[in-house]
């Protein structure tokens, strides 16, 4: 069955909002602040807004600042962190934006995030169901916007942890991430659990968003359930700002013991914890 396209009035008030609550997250940084790393490889605080610039620019129909002659070039496919064609392009926009300064990069954030509201608005319901190459594959445009709120709420966390501060993680906006956040778990069952046939895995997740997702794997084939079909093989329980974080690729389990509760069959649940990240 095809997944409905999410409504474009609700999505991008969630947009909005997302947007809003980053700009005030970073609003009181001084200029050593902007530079603190983030839980990002290669990536400072400033680097995470920088990127958000980037990607919404790109949506407008934008191109990358002109590299200033006067700076040293970096060959951006050569950095650890860049493994496809769309780091390359994220790197390029994020490496063009660096010169600014943490005042200027939030009122280019500002001003990119008021156009693409503003464009969001302005689209038919046609252009909001038209086919889009998007990071999940060719999708209705309106699917795309979930996954950049997704980017967007999951870049929040990013600075967050990385200023020491807590936000709420809870809500609207972050239980339409986490629909894109469960929806590939299949594969991580399959590919790096490597859980046989007949497997059964519930994810009980503790809150702030709080659900259950169940996965099922048949035919060397795993997938998400809407409903569990049986007794589970082996439950997973953790609060979701962890799991977020796990699938995210940003932290590990290691470092957080006790705080990954595992039942039934407890290798087949560690293989899973250790390979849930599917971006980073």
């Amino acid at each position: 069955m095809t997944e409905p396209t999410p409504p474009r009035e609700l999505l991008t008030d969630l947009l909005a909002q997302q947007w809003e609550t980053i700009a005030t997250l970073v609003a009181d940084l001084d200029e050593k602040a902007w530079r603190r790393p983030s839980p990002l490889p290669g990536w400072t605080l400033f680097d995470v807004v920088a990127h958000v610039i980037g990607t919404e620019s790109w949506l407008l129909g934008r191109t990358p600042p002109a590299h200033d002659p006067l700076r040293p070039k970096t060959d951006v496919r050569t950095l650890p962190h860049v493994r496809n064609e769309v780091a390359v392009l994220n790197e390029i926009w994020v490496d063009r934006l660096r010169p600014l300064s943490g005042k200027r990069l939030l009122a280019l954030f500002d001003e990119v995030t008021e156009l693409r509201r503003a464009a969001l608005a302005a689209m038919t319901d046609e252009e909001w169901e038209a086919p889009t190459v998007s990071p999940v594959g060719q999708v209705a445009y309106g699917r795309f916007m979930r996954v950049r709120l997704f980017d967007c709420w999951m870049h929040e966390l990013d600075l967050a942890d990385g200023i020491g501060r807590s936000v709420d993680e809870g809500g609207a906006r972050a239980e339409a991430a986490f629909t894109e956040l469960t929806l590939g778990l299949g594969r991580a069952v399959v590919k790096g659990a490597k859980a046989p046939d007949g497997s059964r895995i519930t994810l009980d997740l503790t809150g702030p968003v709080t659900r259950q997702v169940h996965l099922a794997v048949e035919g060397g084939r795993g997938s998400v359930l809407d409903e569990a079909d049986g007794e589970p093989t082996t439950v997973i329980r953790l609060d979701s700002g962890l799991f977020a974080r796990l699938r995210g690729g940003r932290q590990s389990a290691a470092t957080h013991p006790g705080k990954v509760v595992v039942e039934g069959d407890a290798a087949l649940g560690d293989r899973l914890v250790q390979n849930l990240a599917f971006t980073i």
